[in-house]
């Protein structure tokens, strides 16, 4: 049986319909409280008989942190696709997500071992492969460099990376794939979901940064190919295109029949509002909505070289152009 964390995430939603319908038998962890009704929007973008397929579904509660219950979640398990994660970048939750993503999948790769699991796949991000120094390209060979200024969100990425490898020493198989931002259906609420929405009601503005791109359905259809192959204690950089941001947000507002962001804004005034933005969180408890980490990332370009897979396996990337215009499609049948 197959164990999937995260199952009610982008790609861990899109990775069950991928499952299910080639006919695994599946089992999904689920924290209490969790919104399930995700898989029947996701899955009813793939199919109309999405309750029929989800009824081959076994969903169970636990949680990554709770020792005694993914003890249980293990049980007469093979294969495991981690794709569990808690994603902020506000330094003031770096324990919440020391606890999640570090100590969660140090948990997962420990019941691997212990349960004599056959092979895992985890699912991390090019944000472990910390910033590109001058034009260099980064890829499988770009290593992290502790002393850049990191996010707490890719400190504890690369924290979970560790524990990842840490137990291939310790006798497990396992692949690690590093997803750039990645576009797909489903969740409009948040990631790029929430970027689809955004650019829906228009934009006016864009950044000079840059945005490595690539198609949910290429992510789950890569991670099913590794587990399958005998490709073992490696990872692959998953980014289709690198595409500054103003070309990103005119082609997918174009895919919406909305209109293009038209006028550069300067770093500064982001900042600005960034510092007013910190202001009334601190003194008055609002939350934040943009981060100096985010600002820096708008005025960004680093360029991932996602080809090292298109010669491990017998895959090629979705153009970003397709994506959009399917995501952009279904986007409108959602609203």
């Amino acid at each position: 049986m197959i164990l999937v964390t995260g199952g009610t995430g982008l790609v861990g939603s899109h990775l069950l319909y991928l499952l299910l319908k080639d006919g695994q038998k599946v089992r999904a962890i689920h924290r209490k409280g969790s919104d399930l009704t995700i898989l029947n929007n996701v899955f009813s973008y793939y199919t109309k008989d999405a309750t029929s397929l989800l009824q081959n579904l076994e969903w169970f509660e636990a949680n990554i942190t709770d020792i005694p219950k993914l003890e249980a979640a293990f049980k007469n398990i093979t294969l495991v696709y981690h794709a569990a994660a808690y994603v902020d970048f506000n330094p003031k939750n770096y324990y919440k997500l020391k606890k999640a993503n570090i100590e969660g999948t140090a948990n997962v790769v420990n019941m691997c071992i212990a349960h004599q699991v056959k092979k895992l796949c985890y699912v991390s991000s090019i944000a472990t492969l910390g910033d590109a120094i001058g034009n260099e390209v980064l890829d499988e060979e770009s290593y992290w460099n502790p002393e850049a200024k990191n996010s707490v969100y890719a400190i504890t990425k690369y924290g979970a990376e560790m524990e990842v490898w840490r137990a291939t020493q310790e006798g497990l198989d396992a692949v690690i794939v590093n997803p750039g931002v990645i576009l797909g259906e489903g969740l409009w609420h948040k990631g790029s979901g929430s970027i689809v929405k955004r650019v829906a009601k228009g934009l006016t503005y864009y950044t000079t940064g840059g945005i490595g791109l690539v198609d949910v359905q290429d992510v789950t259809r890569v991670m099913v190919e590794l587990m399958k192959s005998n490709i073992t204690n490696k990872r692959f950089i998953l980014v289709a295109e690198n595409v500054p941001y103003k070309d990103f947000l005119g082609e997918l507002a174009e895919k919406l029949n909305t209109r293009k962001p038209s006028r550069k804004i300067a770093k500064w005034k982001l900042s600005l509002f960034s510092s007013i933005d910190w202001f009334f969180s601190f003194f008055f408890g609002t939350k934040r909505k943009l981060l100096r980490t985010h600002v820096e990332s708008l005025y960004k370009f680093d360029t991932y070289d996602g080809n090292a897979i298109t010669k491990a396996i017998d895959f090629e990337y979705t153009p970003l152009a397709i994506t959009m215009e399917r995501v952009a499609d279904n986007f409108r049948k959602a609203t």
